[in-house]
């Protein structure tokens, strides 16, 4: 994570509301031997402000991490760790965080009717809302830099209205092979040294299905960028258990299949594959332990229902996706979508609305700003 703190903010009113109707300014859990650790909700203000971390989870100074988790160095013993799933399995008794009169819960029985009611406050409100459920779980200075590379580029067999990438549409883009090993784990090391902390590898295609050597070959790609010390998360299409099970062990941290819409508006994007598909996929990565990066486009000529929608099908599914990327439009020409004036038509508002209730609906995933960003001020 890349911290570049500019202020100081001491959150004095957070308080955790645990099974019991009890309010603690600290999280406690029972450990495996009985005794109890604390972890402290609260800002801890360093001497420097370089130093300062704002409303990070730290534990209380007189306990440790390591009997639960050895792994982790000892200069960071009083940190929670950073694999998400690991942090929040440390939560799973955790019922309400409250925090300047508003609380908030990892639900997963939202209902359209409660993320429409969200969706839909007044803007200010909501912004308001969301920023203080978003200090309630994360460091209000620090985002996440990433870098996406496409490895395989054109060629694609599927028809998605908006992508340039497949070959029913006539664009700019042209097919390129497979990039080799050592020109992808070279731009990651570049990503690297340029702040990010993430890197993405993204291919072309409708599936891996038997693609063997090119398989063999993201591996690889995986395998290295996993030992720079980097987040390495791949987009390669549809996948079956075993594939999942082989990109978990080479090393890859999350995988992205986005779900692009509502359930009801993607016939109206794409035909060649479908929305059960893609559950699956999902299910695929999730079972083979692998965190899952799923969103959607904002921009494909769907209705604020259809928005509603999509963020529904995600906050219920029975896991929240580690990551929720929030993409816009980018119109090609030559993609059915990229022809329709009436298309696209997304702006800031509309992104921060959607951001807002993902934040709220979904308090402990990370919501990223992607494609589309380039083209607000």
């Amino acid at each position: 994570m890349i911290s570049s703190v500019s202020t100081i903010s001491r959150l004095t009113s957070n308080a955790i509301k645990r099974r019991g109707g009890r309010s603690f300014s600290s999280i406690s859990k029972n450990t495996e031997d009985g005794n109890k650790k604390s972890f402290s909700t609260m800002t801890e203000v360093q001497s420097s402000v370089n130093d300062v971390m704002i409303d990070r989870f730290l534990s209380s100074p007189a306990t440790s991490l390591r009997s639960s988790f050895p792994d982790i160095p000892q200069q960071q013993q009083h940190r929670l760790p950073n694999d998400m799933r690991e942090r929040n399995d440390l939560y799973q008794d955790e019922e309400i965080r409250s925090m300047a009169g508003i609380d908030s819960e990892l639900r997963n029985d939202w209902t359209k009717a409660e993320i429409a009611e969200i969706y839909d406050l007044p803007f200010h409100e909501l912004m308001y809302r969301s920023a203080t459920v978003h200090r309630m779980y994360w460091n209000p200075a620090e985002v996440q830099q990433c870098t996406l590379l496409s490895i395989k580029t054109g060629g694609c067999t599927e028809d998605c209205s908006y992508c340039s990438q497949s070959v029913r549409h006539k664009t700019f883009v042209k097919p390129t092979p497979t990039m080799k090993v050592a020109e992808v784990l070279e731009a990651a090391a570049r990503a690297k040294e340029a702040g990010s902390t993430r890197f993405c590898m993204g291919a072309a295609w409708r599936e891996l299905g038997e693609k063997k050597n090119a398989f063999r070959h993201i591996l690889s790609m995986v395998e290295g960028v996993n030992g720079m010390g980097m987040e390495v998360c791949c987009t390669l299409g549809m996948l079956n258990t075993e594939q999942a099970k082989q990109l978990k062990d080479a090393g890859l941290t999350a995988y992205n299949h986005n779900l692009d819409t509502s359930p009801e508006h993607y016939p109206k994007v794409i035909t060649t594959r479908s929305y059960e598909d893609r559950l699956n996929t999902i299910s695929n990565v999730r079972d083979a332990g692998i965190s899952v990066c799923c969103g959607g486009i904002l921009g494909l000529g769907e209705e604020e229902t259809d928005r509603v929608g999509l963020l529904h099908v995600l906050a219920t599914l029975p896991e929240h996706p580690e990551s929720v990327p929030i993409n816009a439009l980018v119109a090609v020409k030559g993609t059915p979508m990229g022809e329709d004036d009436d298309i696209g038509k997304v702006d800031a508002f509309d992104m921060s609305r959607m951001i807002a209730t993902a934040r709220i609906v979904m308090p402990r995933t990370m919501v990223r700003l992607s494609a589309g960003r380039l083209s607000f001020s």
